[in-house]
């Protein structure tokens, strides 16, 4: 795979500091990891932090195109609204991660969309299922929070629920659980599952041919991740990890929104994507595959790569069909 020197520079570096940080033991030197997690300020009005729940540190970080704010306020012209969860193993990142920040605010101006980034909590010290409850409590408080807090045009009736990664794969377990609760405003139109971080205890055809062997993550760190993420004793057939797996109870796809899901040619969890695809569509709902051959686990964050604006296109031409359906 041919990968300009600054992005191989960048993967690099960023796996080295993981090994230095992540323990065998499962647990993580943050201490040591916040010195290579820089962290970036909101800039309002364009972007803004609202708190959740400061007991547990949940809030999110609120993204408006800049020039659909006076367009809004003006005219009454609304924008949809993509509650959005960052990837990272469950374990790493925040809203307010750097690059993590500059995704969500590329993904707010290209699709002309408000976003919500939500800032949940980190395993191994809250394991799941915290975060599937914070992301679920912050669908909840958009829907009872006063309007005024919202940016001018917020629409929740065109209400999307966006994840990569790990937060790929919390999107899912929050569109589930929303399946069985009434909203007054809130209207999920549909689920954008980046690269969802799904597994088992099976090893697939894709994990074993790229193995350690790609850039972004690796069958071993992903093997750490769910060590450090799922409730002690567990293995990678846990309902959270193997959704439509051995262990996971009867999935009804009449309440589960169309789902659009990226996956990379270069990505160790290709085939547990793919099955997850398979389960969602075997439950009636209906789903929108999109493969990259070159991608890597992660390389949508790199806006030099082709990949990361096709995308985009991709996720915005999605969520124009899912509006058109009344």
């Amino acid at each position: 795979m041919s990968l300009p020197w600054k992005i191989k520079l960048m993967i690099s570096a960023y796996s080295r500091i993981r090994k230095a940080c992540f323990r065998p033991n499962f647990t993580i030197n943050r201490r040591r990891l916040r010195l290579f997690d820089p962290k970036t300020p909101p800039t309002p009005p364009s972007s803004v932090d609202v708190t959740v729940d400061p007991s547990r540190d949940l809030w999110f970080r609120q993204y408006t195109p800049s020039h659909s704010i006076a367009a809004a306020t003006a005219t009454g012209d609304t924008l949809p609204v993509v509650v959005y969860f960052h990837g990272g193993g469950f374990a790493t990142n925040s809203a307010n991660t750097v690059f993590m920040d500059s995704f969500a605010r590329r993904v707010s101006n290209h699709i002309r969309s408000i976003v919500i980034s939500v800032n949940y909590r980190l395993a191994p010290e809250h394991r799941c299922p915290a975060q599937y409850d914070d992301g679920f409590d912050v669908v909840k408080f958009l829907d009872s929070v006063d309007p005024t807090r919202l940016p001018p045009g917020a629409d929740l009736g065109r209400c999307f629920i966006m994840g990569d990664s790990a937060g790929g794969n919390l999107g899912h377990h929050v569109v589930a659980r929303a399946g069985a609760c009434k909203f007054e405003r809130v209207r999920l139109r549909g689920l954008i599952a980046v690269q969802p971080f799904f597994g088992g205890e099976e090893r697939t055809e894709s994990e074993i041919r790229i193995g350690n062997g790609a850039p972004g993550l690796s069958v071993d760190r992903a093997d750490w991740f769910w060590k450090a993420f799922l409730p002690k004793g567990s293995n990678r057939n846990h309902p959270a990890a193997n959704v439509f797996g051995p262990n996971s109870a009867r999935f009804s796809g009449s309440k589960f929104p169309n789902t659009l899901v990226v996956i990379g040619g270069s990505d160790p969890l290709q085939d547990w994507q793919r099955k997850y695809c398979k389960g969602l569509e075997s439950a009636g709902v209906g789903v929108r595959l999109v493969e990259y051959p070159n991608a890597f686990h992660g390389s949508y964050v790199f806006e030099d790569l082709p990949e990361s604006s096709l995308m985009l296109d991709e996720i915005r031409d999605f969520m124009s069909q899912q509006l058109k359906v009344t």
